[in-house]
């Protein structure tokens, strides 16, 4: 084995205030068989990533760099990365199309937090480009692990805030951020017999139904203190106390650390009536009050809906308040 340090200058130099710019360094070790390891440092934190592609024909580099524009996105979106140390392994899956699946776990191989990441023969780098698994998967680690029952909220605020993490990283515009929205939210409705989100796992409630949940929170919250707190505060704070994937708490703890965040009861208050019997969300009521619309060119905006200020801030640049006004 070898080691060839190589520092590939500064980082995202547009980088929001409580992520100020800084070097990354790869130490690539070159270990045969299309294998190498790379160490990122980046907000805070040190990341190894493991490639191991060798029926590939990506460039380590642009795997090296898919990961690290995943990374920043979500330490912009949370003032650091959640975690001081993790890893990350990208691997071929056995298929040979473009498929792009992620694993993540907490305190694992001697990291706070470990993903695995299987991609296909055929993913080009335009697929690197435009995905969002990996930014879904490292969201994950900043998230207590949670009981069973929970996993919605896992995979919910995994699902919801990735576009609004890599849009206030300057990757996704806010059409395509509310295109995914208005896309995806309708396959969290309740269907016949759900018992609420802690009873019902079904992949559309689970995934799309915790990231109801989220949105509704954020909007609320937003609501309750003109604007200036979010989601992404009660978020930021649940960091804050630890309460990451290596670690394993009690929703209700963590919905309480949010909640103190943000000076509400939101997270509580909705999880009360959420978590065992199923709620209607009116989304059009909200897309309106947004001024989100859905036109025959594609996603359009009124600004001079109610809450269109509210929806311009959940997409532009992030502050080191948290919240934009």
């Amino acid at each position: 084995m070898f080691v060839i340090p190589l520092v590939l200058g500064l980082l995202n130099t547009s980088a929001s205030p409580q992520v100020q710019p800084t070097p990354i360094v790869f130490a690539a070790a070159a270990q045969g068989d299309g294998r190498s390891t790379h160490l990122l440092a980046l907000g805070g934190a040190q990341i190894e990533v493991d490639v191991h592609l060798a029926q590939s024909d990506l460039a380590v580099e642009d795997v090296v760099s898919w990961v690290q524009r995943s990374a920043q996105a979500v330490a912009s979106y949370y003032g650091r990365f959640p975690v001081s140390h993790a890893r990350v392994i990208v691997t071929q899956s056995l298929d040979g199309g473009q498929s792009i699946h992620g694993t993540t776990w907490g305190n694992i191989e001697g990291v706070q937090g470990l993903t695995r990441i299987r991609i296909g023969k055929n993913v080009a780098k335009s697929d690197l480009t435009n995905d969002w698994t990996m930014t879904h998967e490292l969201v994950h680690m900043a998230l207590t692990s949670l009981p069973d029952e929970n996993h919605w909220l896992e995979e919910g605020l995994a699902t919801y805030v990735e576009p609004l993490a890599r849009a206030q990283d300057g990757q996704l515009s806010p059409s395509e951020v509310w295109k995914e929205m208005l896309d995806g939210m309708q396959t969290g409705e309740p269907a016949f017999g759900d018992r609420g989100l802690d009873q019902t796992h079904t992949w559309g409630r689970t995934y799309w139904g915790g990231a109801r949940f989220s949105l509704v929170a954020d909007v609320e919250i937003r609501k309750a203190t003109a604007n200036r707190k979010s989601l992404k505060d009660a978020l930021r704070a649940i960091v804050g106390a630890g309460a990451t994937i290596d670690t394993e708490r009690p929703l209700i703890t963590v919905l309480r650390i949010g909640d103190r965040a943000t000076g509400t009861t939101v997270l509580e208050d909705l999880y009360a009536g959420w978590r065992d019997k199923p709620v209607t969300v009116d989304l059009d009521h909200i897309w309106s009050e947004l001024g989100v619309q859905q036109g025959q060119h594609g996603i359009t905006f009124d600004d001079s809906a109610p809450l269109a200020n509210i929806r311009r801030s959940m997409t532009e640049p992030s502050l080191a308040s948290g919240t934009n006004h």
